[in-house]
């Protein structure tokens, strides 16, 4: 038997040992942005130059469903037979929504995919507190959706903390309930960050496009090595294999040929999973447990448009 894919390091703890000290000294200089003008239901505390809802105005745009009728520009109404909304530039309101998948799979690699992603998030959702925005986390899987809805201000970052420390992973995955859930339950426009191997049967344009054109969606794909070269990590000889969400057994001899198929199939993932992203508006990268969650943040996703 060999020990592939298996992560020897203890558990985090607490919310400081999953995040450690260079992801907090990173943060701090750190900032969530978007890339839509965003109408947001209450007034945030960070000035900006987006538009929002207060007294310098700046121009109109078309009404949709869900926006707040107090923001209707009656005169243009009347002129034109179609609804428009003031907009302002002032402070902005964010909702930021921190979505982890929690199947099986991603309880597993060396290092943790599962670690790896609630660090990630645990540090998204510290600077979007500390910016002042409304934070939304959820875990996903063929179980469910369990959340943290609506925490606001630096104070409340134990909390969410706490809650990533005792989150768990287990059974299948269902993206797409999740992206329902998402949908139905979130207030005006946000951001909503996926993180995900995106290792699922279902193709995931379609999950992915509920949210086209109504959110700014950010998508990680989370990798371990061993996923993305398993023959340089230890993958060889004769084999019976244990998929982590169906428990099912697949017995193989590793071969060069099969390798090179395994690996081919990992890249093809990655790029359904960007065109999944690039069809619904959204942005994506694809990482390693092994790059540093730091390095991740101040480079791939400012690149991404995410922080500043």
């Amino acid at each position: 038997m060999i020990d592939f894919g298996h992560d020897p390091t203890l558990p985090p703890e607490s919310f400081e040992m999953l995040l450690g000290a260079d992801l907090l000294a990173a943060m701090d200089r750190l900032e969530i942005i978007s890339r839509r003008v965003l109408a947001g239901t209450m007034q945030g505390e960070r000035r900006s130059r987006r538009k929002g809802f207060s007294i310098d105005f700046a121009e109109h745009r078309p009404y949709v469903a869900g926006d707040d009728l107090r923001y209707v520009d009656w005169n243009v109404f009347a002129r034109l037979d179609a609804l428009f909304l003031k907009l302002y530039l002032d402070e902005e309101d964010l909702s930021v929504v921190l979505a982890i998948d929690a199947s099986a799979s991603m309880d597993w690699g060396n290092p943790s995919k599962w670690v790896w992603a609630r660090r990630l998030a645990g540090a998204l959702g510290g600077v979007a507190l500390a910016g002042h925005h409304r934070v939304t986390a959820m875990t996903f899987n063929a179980e469910g959706v369990q959340a943290l809805r609506d925490l606001r201000g630096r104070a409340r970052t134990a909390e969410l903390g706490g809650w990533l420390v005792d989150a768990a992973s287990r059974g299948g995955s269902d993206l797409e309930g999740a992206m329902h859930t998402i949908r139905a339950t979130q207030r005006g426009r946000g951001v909503v960050i996926l993180i995900s191997d995106f290792w699922e049967q279902a193709d995931p344009i379609g999950p992915l496009q509920q949210l086209a054109g109504e959110q700014d969606l950010h998508c990680v794909q989370v990798l371990s090595p061993q996923e993305l070269d398993p023959g340089g990590h230890g993958l060889v000889g004769d084999l019976a294999l244990e998929d982590a969400e169906t428990g099912g057994i697949c017995e193989i001899t590793v071969t060069p040929a099969l390798l090179r198929i395994c690996q081919a199939r990992v890249q093809e993932r990655v790029r359904l999973v960007r065109e999944a992203a690039r069809r619904a508006g959204g942005s994506h990268v694809a990482v390693s447990t092994e790059e540093s969650v730091a390095e991740v943040l101040t480079q791939q996703l400012r690149r991404q448009g995410l922080l500043r």
